[in-house]
């Protein structure tokens, strides 16, 4: 881990020295420079010393979130002035190679200048962005309503509304009340059932104790129900004993049913309705590996007629794709989070976009692959970056048809 933290710290010093070439171009005040040079030792600093005291055993959220913060704000976008300059070198090179004249030279100081602005502006536009990302943006909770359609939904159940939210991660956040705003747009709604697909915490169940007199002012008819995430089973953190780990998740879950949430483990649950039936099934955490792979469709269909109506909650959206959407029982419909949108991207009405696409094919919205669908909730809550750019906290209202 030393030797390629060496390596990486190489690498940010060459950029550094490169960078601070477009400072020089674009003012000669000592002052200016030196105070560049301060500020950037110190965030170097910084981010070096969480970064090699990061351990497992840390169970507190301050760490990779600040080590997040450092880069996502002052480093990363400090890219962008890297490019530029760089497209000016390119042109140097040429105009060498190429034998330009004297006088087309002395047009390069203020091309450089001009690049170096632009590279400088672009790259504070996107520190900017996190910022805000940070301090307003995992709080711009959003309503996506979704029109699906359910094989053999009874009559009485058209246009049932079920409530999902999903990745709450309340370890992420200091202060509850400033969720009190979305836990209204949930109540707003006035759902039928909420259904929560995964990830309350990000490490310990205690993060979550805060948060139970807010969640138990969520309300359905017909109630609350929830399965686990990868981050409820504490994988992340270092445990004295597996004992310990077992009585965290078993904590977690009745701080759950405190808040009023029916923890479904590989199980059913049963929606009656003037004499008709919808099932909601519930499995633990299936993912590819190294996430685990305790989801159980078949325990979970224990009891349930093979035509019914049926909703599956299931974290994570790989379980769609790899064994769902294959399984005999012809489930309609799968609910997952997991990806968050990564947090970032571009998610308009036409243009949806994050990076995080390239790892998760289905990574927001509504899909379907031989004739079942997946929703893919945007998450609730943030992990890692504590912020959102372009890709909003998420509710979604599903109107079942």
């Amino acid at each position: 881990m030393q030797r390629n933290f060496l390596i990486i710290a190489g690498i940010f010093l060459l950029m550094e020295i490169y960078i601070y070439q477009a400072i020089r171009t674009l003012t000669d005040n000592f002052w200016i420079r030196l105070g560049y040079v301060i500020v950037y030792l110190g965030v170097y600093g910084l981010f070096a010393y969480e970064v090699l005291n990061f351990q497992r055993s840390d169970r507190d959220s301050h760490r990779p979130h600040l080590i997040s913060i450092l880069f996502l704000v002052f480093i990363l976008p400090k890219i962008f002035v890297v490019l530029f300059l760089l497209i000016d070198d390119i042109f140097r090179t040429g105009n060498y190679l190429v034998g330009f004249t004297r006088s087309t030279e002395n047009f390069f100081p203020e091309r450089r200048k001009f690049l170096s602005l632009v590279g400088l502006g672009l790259g504070g536009v996107l520190s900017a962005l996190f910022i805000d990302g940070i301090t307003f943006g995992k709080y711009r909770h959003k309503v996506r309503k979704v029109k699906v359609k359910i094989a053999n939904l009874p009559k009485s159940f058209k246009g049932y509304k079920i409530i999902q939210i999903s990745d709450v991660h309340s370890g992420s956040f200091d202060d509850p009340n400033k969720l009190a705003h979305a836990i209204d747009l949930i109540n707003e709604q006035k759902p039928d059932l909420v259904l929560f697909t995964g990830d309350m915490v990000n490490n310990v169940s205690d993060e979550f104790k805060p948060f139970i007199p807010l969640f138990s002012k969520i309300t359905a008819k017909d109630g609350k129900l929830s399965v686990l995430g990868n981050h409820d089973y504490g994988d992340y953190v270092t445990w004295k004993s597996l004992d310990e780990k077992k009585q965290n998740l078993d904590t977690l879950i009745g701080y759950q049913k405190q808040a009023g949430f029916d923890m479904l483990r590989n199980e059913n649950r049963v929606i009656e309705k003037d004499g008709e039936k919808l099932y909601i099934l519930g499995v633990e955490n299936w993912g590819l590996k190294p996430f685990p792979q305790f989801g159980q469709i078949d325990k979970a269909l224990e009891n349930v007629p093979q035509n019914a109506a049926k909703i599956l909650m299931s974290h994570d959206p790989t379980h769609f794709d790899y064994v769902v959407k294959k399984h005999p029982a012809n489930i309609s419909l799968t609910l997952s989070g997991h990806t968050h949108g990564m947090q970032f991207g571009l998610d308009l009405k036409n243009i949806k976009w994050s990076p995080v696409q390239y790892k998760y094919p289905k990574w927001a919205d509504l899909y379907e692959s031989e004739g079942k669908l997946l929703y893919v909730n945007r998450g609730f809550g943030v992990l890692g970056y504590p912020g959102r750019v372009g890709v909003l906290p998420e509710i979604t209202l599903l109107e079942l048809s």
